[in-house]
C-alpha cells in the first residue's frame, strides 16, 4: 500500500473505500442478481450515471423471462444503456422477495 501525505499532512492512499449493495437489475431480455459497490459518500444512483459505461457487479447470477439461471460469475460487467432498472434488494418488501 502506497501513503501519500500532502503540505498539509492529510493522508493519501491508493485504497478506496466502497460499501456494498445487493442489488435487482433488469434488461429488456434478462434479471441480473449480485452485488454493486459504491463509494459511501455517494448514492447508488450517481454510481449508475457516472461517466463509466459499465457497471461492475459481483457475485452474479442472471436468470432469463422465466427466471431460469443461465450465468453464475465472480464478476459480470453491464453495459449501463442496457439497464432498464435497479432496486436495492434491502429496500424490497417482504412478499416481493423472489
Amino acid at each position: 500500500m502506497v501513503t501519500q501525505y500532502d503540505e498539509k499532512g492529510k493522508i493519501f492512499t491508493s485504497i478506496i473505500t466502497k460499501k456494498p449493495a445487493e442489488v435487482i437489475i433488469y434488461t429488456l431480455l434478462h434479471k441480473i442478481t449480485g452485488v454493486v459497490h459504491y463509494r459511501p459518500d455517494n448514492r447508488l444512483i450517481d454510481e449508475l450515471n457516472s461517466t463509466n459505461h459499465f457497471l461492475a457487479v459481483t457475485n452474479g447470477k442472471v436468470y432469463d423471462q422465466n427466471n431460469n439461471l443461465l450465468y453464475h460469475s465472480d464478476f459480470i460487467t453491464i453495459n449501463t444503456s442496457q439497464i432498464i432498472w435497479v432496486i436495492p434488494f434491502d429496500e424490497l418488501k417482504q412478499d416481493q422477495v423472489e
